[in-house]
């Protein structure tokens, strides 16, 4: 089965190199960041590994909009919370 997914990056640039069939890509990361890094033109030696903690990328770490920590919009307290800061800002009683 040839390499796909999240590897030590057997050039030693970054934490971790995305692999597609077996091939290694221009998609690193580092640090919990990714970006785009061409791997070097010369080959790889040894075997691959995969990283002690692998780099997430599904989207675990992200909160809905719409979840029950969000602050809920209430139209009438928004308006009225509006009016007021124009009120104050305004002169206006």
């Amino acid at each position: 089965m040839k390499a796909e997914g999240w590897y030590v990056d057997p050039y030693g640039l970054h934490d971790a190199r995305w692999f597609s069939d077996g091939s290694p890509t221009a998609l690193v990361h580092d640090g919990g960041v990714e970006s785009q890094d061409p791997p070097p033109d010369t080959p790889y030696t040894g075997q691959l590994q995969r990283p002690a903690e692998p780099a997430s990328t599904d989207g675990d770490d992200l909160r809905r909009a719409d979840s029950a920590e969000s602050k809920r919009f209430d139209p009438e307290t928004e308006e009225d919370a509006a009016w007021e800061a124009f009120d104050q800002s305004s002169g206006g009683d």
